[in-house]
C-alpha cells in the first residue's frame, strides 16, 4: 500500500444499469479485496520501529514477507502475473519475495519519513526545477504517481534545489479512506510533517482543492486504479479506458485528468522507488499541461486521452526498470474472472 490520495475525476455519468461502454472495464478486485494486511502491519510496524528503531525493525521485515508469500495465494497469484509481464517468465520465487520485501521496507521507512528522520536515507532526487518552477510561480499542480514505491520519500525533496522550496502536499482520496489513513498519520506524524488529505465526494471538496491549488500547493493523486461503484455514486467518475500495459490490455481511468482540465492545472509525474537499504530516488517529470483554456470539447478530450497515455507508458517504462518497486497486488488486469 502506498499512502496517497486515489485518483478522481468528473465525467458523464452513466446509469448504474449500463453496460460498459466499448474499450471500457469493470472495476478491479481492489475494491473488495480486503485490506487485512496494511492496516495491522503499518500498526505493528509503527511500533517496533519508534521502539527499538531501523536496523532492529528491518529485522522483522524477513519473516513478514515469508508470511505474506507462503499465505496470501490470491496476493501471489497477482505477484506472479505482473512480474512475469515486468521481467520475464523466468520471474521466480526469489522475484516474488523481494517485491514483497521492498513493499514492507518501504512500509517500515515510511514512519521514519513522517518522523523527519532524512537522515537516516541516501535519497537522490531528480526534476527539483519542475516543482521549483511551478511554485515560484506560484501556480498549483497535480503530481500523478502509482503504487510505486515510496510517497513519503517526496519529502526529502524539501532538502533539494536553492532551499527556498517549500512543497505543500495533498493528498486526494475518498471519506473511507482518509479516515483510516489519518488514524495512522496522527499517530506517528510530528507536527508539520503529516500530509494534508482532501476527503472527495463532499460538497466541499472541489472547493477545497481550488483554494488549495490557487495557494500555489500541490495535490498528490493515484493512476494505477479504476473507480469503484461507491466513488462513482459519491459524484467522483471518470472514464475507464484499456490501454496497453507490459503487452496486455488494462483498465485506466482518466478521472485525474479530466479533473486537472477542469481545474486548468499542469501534470507532473511522480514516483519515490526504493533501490534497497537506505536508497531512495525521488523523481519529478512533465507529463501534461492544462493550463490553456480549451474551448473546442474534441481537442479537450483528446489531450486527456494523450495525457493518460503518457502516463501509462512511463509507469509501463518505470515498471520495467524497476519491477520490484510496484506495489498493486490486486487483480489490475481482472484474469481471474475469465
Amino acid at each position: 500500500m502506498s499512502v496517497v490520495g486515489e485518483d478522481v475525476g468528473p465525467a458523464a455519468k452513466r446509469p448504474p444499469e449500463a453496460p460498459p461502454a466499448a474499450g471500457a472495464a469493470a472495476p478491479a478486485d481492489w475494491a473488495q479485496a480486503p485490506e487485512r494486511s496494511n492496516m495491522l502491519a503499518l500498526r505493528f510496524i509503527c511500533w517496533v520501529a519508534l521502539r527499538l528503531g531501523r536496523p532492529v525493525a528491518r529485522l522483522i521485515l524477513h519473516p513478514i514477507t515469508l508470511y505474506f508469500l507462503l499465505f496470501s495465494p490470491s496476493q501471489r497469484r497477482h505477484i506472479r502475473r505482473y512480474l512475469e509481464r515486468a521481467i520475464g517468465p523466468h520471474a521466480g520465487w526469489g522475484d516474488g519475495y523481494r517485491l514483497l520485501h521492498g513493499f514492507a521496507s518501504t512500509v517500515l521507512d515510511r514512519v521514519y519519513f513522517l518522523r523527519g528522520r532524512l537522515d537516516l536515507f541516501d535519497v537522490n532526487v531528480t526534476g527539483v526545477p519542475v516543482i521549483e518552477d511551478e511554485l515560484r510561480a506560484g501556480r498549483g499542480a497535480f503530481l500523478i504517481g502509482a503504487h510505486v514505491g515510496s510517497f513519503e520519500a517526496l519529502s526529502a525533496c524539501r532538502q533539494q534545489g536553492s532551499g527556498e522550496l517549500d512543497l505543500q502536499l495533498a493528498m486526494l482520496m475518498f471519506p473511507d479512506n482518509a479516515r483510516r489513513i489519518n488514524a495512522v498519520l496522527d499517530a506517528i506524524s510530528l507536527p508539520g510533517l503529516k500530509p494534508r488529505v482532501i476527503a472527495l465526494g463532499r460538497p466541499s471538496a472541489m472547493l477545497e482543492l481550488r483554494d488549495w491549488l490557487d495557494a500555489g500547493h500541490m495535490a498528490g493523486m493515484l493512476g494505477d486504479r479504476t473507480l469503484t461503484p461507491q466513488e462513482e455514486a459519491a459524484g467522483q467518475r471518470g472514464d475507464t479506458i484499456l490501454l496497453p500495459f507490459l503487452g496486455r490490455e488494462a483498465p485506466f481511468t482518466d478521472g485525474p485528468f479530466r479533473l486537472a482540465a477542469l481545474l486548468r492545472r499542469k501534470v507532473l509525474f511522480m514516483a519515490g522507488i526504493y533501490h534497497g537499504g537506505s536508497r531512495y530516488e525521488v523523481v519529478f517529470e512533465p507529463l501534461a499541461d492544462f493550463s490553456a483554456r480549451i474551448t473546442d470539447p474534441l481537442l479537450r478530450e483528446q489531450r486527456i486521452r494523450a495525457a493518460l497515455e503518457a502516463y501509462v507508458r512511463r509507469l509501463e517504462a518505470l515498471c520495467r526498470a524497476h519491477p520490484h518497486n510496484w506495489f498493486n497486488f490486486h487483480d489490475f488486469w481482472q484474469e481471474d474472472a475469465q
